[in-house]
């Protein structure tokens, strides 16, 4: 079973990965990016990497791919601006409602905090900061870089887009 589910995430991971360098435009290949982003952290999640999943969606999803849809829609504002029907505002308006309730159904539904008794500590933030210092410092340090490499890129979309 494990093995199907690795092979599926696998393929989407890379399908989204393909589709992000092939969009036309570029506010799909930026999802298509945070998708792919997101398949990766689901492959850390099926090694046991908790922390470097949640790490992965984070940064990479939270951040990075937030940061290039910000950047495509600040750039190209004229387009995203100016909605011309009503049915455009309409469908967004019924998207995000479902969205929403969808987020708050799932939220509300889990059985997370019955399942699992409190701890008196969740976990300790010195003890994890010392791992990242100690054991996984390469980690940490190509992390940043590719914080700093994706900003420059980003902006180096924004003054090619802007011309």
């Amino acid at each position: 079973m494990t093995d199907v589910v690795f092979i599926t995430v696998s393929l989407l991971t890379v399908a989204f990965a393909i589709l992000a360098l092939e969009a036309r435009e570029l506010v799909y290949g930026a999802v298509a990016l945070a998708l792919s982003f997101l398949g990766a952290a689901a492959l850390f999640i099926l090694l046991d990497s908790i922390f470097i999943a949640i790490f992965q969606v984070l940064v990479y999803v939270g951040s990075i791919a937030i940061l290039i849809v910000f950047v495509i829609m600040l750039v190209r504002r004229e387009k995203w601006v100016s909605i011309q029907s009503g049915t455009e505002r309409t469908l967004g308006i019924i998207a995000a409602v479902l969205l929403f309730s969808t987020m708050a159904y799932f939220s509300l539904s889990t059985s997370l905090t019955t399942q699992y008794p409190t701890p008196t500590v969740l976990f300790n933030f010195s003890e994890i900061g010392s791992q990242l210092v100690n054991e996984y410092s390469i980690i940490l340090q190509l992390t940043g870089i590719a914080l700093a490499v994706s900003v420059i890129g980003a902006l180096t979309m924004a003054k090619f887009e802007n011309r």
